[in-house]
């Protein structure tokens, strides 16, 4: 039996009413399922980084002849970077169908910046290490252009508000896949550096890139699960795996340089039907 000083009882709190130090966590903390697949995002664009630093860079700096073993980690790498870019189009239907928390935005810039900024340029910036032809130093000039103009455009994202269903410039996974698809092609190393230049200046450009949803989602999605069967044949050095590659690789550079030509001609056809309207309502 409990006893009860009189005295003291206007001072005691019943257990049950004491509120709990713990209390429950703020809505701007918690993680949602797009959240979750921007987080894999991340991962794979960290993971990218791992496998070109101890399948490219450790072994060419050692001076070892696995060149089996360097192809093996830049399909890993660019893979990793393929299925990171397949979260970013995941995360992005899930936020739209369910919900993303407060700072769903913030963290897909972040991961984006991981997979598709950091990644690509130092997979840019250990070519200049490992090519023959290539120019360490100009090289990773190259990559800080890659890796700043991944930045500039991820920032003006979030400042600049479109029209629906566009972006502003050369979507950073599709930069991204670009620029390694570029060093893939094993170029000579003027052309090469020439266009990953060009492809950073398409990503800070004000061409317009249509979103991927509906059919354009799926045919994304289906461009990126040949293209890891496309590298997976190279590494495990398949019949025909080399051109194989090459040939996804200038496939991708060609719809790199294919669309902002036709974002032009839509824009130049749109002034002039504007012009044509402007002139048919005059007096």
């Amino acid at each position: 039996m409990t006893v009860i000083d009189p005295d003291t009882q206007a001072n005691w709190v019943p257990e049950a009413d004491e509120q709990d130090d713990s209390e429950d966590m703020p809505l701007s903390m918690r993680l949602s399922i797009a959240d979750t697949l921007t987080l894999g995002n991340a991962t794979c664009g960290f993971m990218a980084v791992y496998f070109t630093t101890t399948g490219i860079l450790i072994p060419h700096l050692t001076g070892s002849d696995e060149s089996g073993m360097a192809r093996h980690s830049a399909a890993t790498a660019v893979i990793l970077m393929l299925m990171a870019a397949v979260f970013d189009l995941f995360d992005g239907l899930v936020a739209r169908k369910l919900r993303s928390s407060p700072m769903g935005a913030e963290l897909d810039n972040l991961s984006d910046l991981i997979s598709f900024g950091l990644a690509p340029a130092y997979f840019v910036l250990v070519y200049g290490m490992v090519a023959d032809d290539a120019h360490q130093r100009v090289s990773a000039l190259a990559a800080i252009v890659v890796l700043l103009a991944v930045v500039l455009r991820l920032a003006r994202f979030s400042c600049v508000t479109l029209k629906d269903g566009m972006f502003q410039g050369m979507p950073s996974p599709f930069g991204a896949l670009t620029v390694v698809s570029i060093v893939l092609l094993e170029l000579p190393f003027v052309p090469t550096l020439l266009a990953i230049i060009g492809v950073a200046w398409l990503m800070v450009s004000r061409v317009e890139y249509p979103k991927p949803r509906g059919v354009l989602a799926v045919a994304m999605l289906s461009w990126i699960v040949a293209a890891m069967g496309l590298l997976a044949a190279w590494a495990f050095d398949a019949p025909g795996g080399q051109l194989l590659l090459q040939t996804g690789c200038a496939l991708q550079v060609v719809l790199g340089a294919v669309i902002p030509l036709f974002a032009t001609a839509r824009r130049v056809n749109t002034f002039r039907d504007n012009r044509r309207e402007a002139r048919a309502t005059q007096p």
